[in-house]
């Protein structure tokens, strides 16, 4: 993919704060310190936990990084950094948590298959980004969409990340189309996580976040230019 790469080893993994507790060192997962979750309502980057499925992605030309959009559309399309930042930002406050928090514990009375976690593998953070359904207007797809003309239903995510337990391809996922061009739904392209672009270990450049938050209010768009440097 154009201005991004997916390592087959390990050696170019980012740094990482000294104080997480370290689940795995290949493929790299780890928590904070339960302190460090209790002392902050947004968690800090360095201490939001790290779920990592392979080698950490490389991206060594932004300028020439795109997502690319093909399937059940008509003709396929490329949509590059400055497009998707030059889309309405909204900021959306939002906790992850990885499937398997507490799984040690769990463990303990029945055995629970993966990467044993304590915790905290839970984090809360300000995401900020391009709404999906935005993006997806833009390429030709609109809003309140069940079905695109080719009969396509759901949005699939693909990422270049080379995952052992996918033997060696990426990693996916799918969100039913109906959801992904929603206005209403805090289905967000991020590029950013607590107001400074995405690192490495959270999905730098863009990443796909579904937030849920039934009966919540509609974030509004942020009032910052639209257009920002990395």
């Amino acid at each position: 993919m154009p201005g991004i790469k997916g390592p087959s080893d390990y050696s170019q993994e980012p740094p990482r704060h000294p104080s997480l507790q370290i689940n795995s060192k290949v493929p790299f997962n780890a928590e904070p310190p339960r302190s460090a979750l209790a002392s902050s309502y947004v968690t800090p980057v360095d201490l939001f936990y790290k779920r990592n499925h392979g080698p950490i992605p490389v991206v060594d030309d932004i300028e020439r990084y795109c997502v690319d959009i093909c399937g059940l559309i008509g003709t396929p399309k490329k949509l590059y950094m400055r497009d998707v930042r030059m889309l309405p930002k909204y900021d959306v406050t939002a906790t992850l948590q990885c499937a398997g928090n507490r799984r040690t514990a769990m463990s303990k009375t029945r055995k629970v298959r993966g990467v044993g976690w304590d915790v905290s593998a839970i984090g809360n953070a300000v995401w900020g980004g391009a709404k999906l359904a935005d993006v997806l207007e833009l390429i030709g797809i609109p809003k309140l969409t069940c079905s695109t003309q080719s009969g396509g239903k759901h949005v699939e995510f693909v990422s270049i990340d080379k995952c052992k337990e996918e033997n060696g391809g990426p990693y996916k996922a799918s969100i039913p189309l109906s959801q992904a061009t929603n206005p209403e739904a805090d289905v967000l392209l991020a590029y950013e996580m607590n107001g400074e672009p995405l690192n490495r270990d959270h999905g730098y450049p863009l990443r796909v976040l579904q937030a849920h938050l039934p009966g919540g209010p509609l974030p509004k768009p942020n009032p910052e230019p639209k257009t920002r440097p990395n």
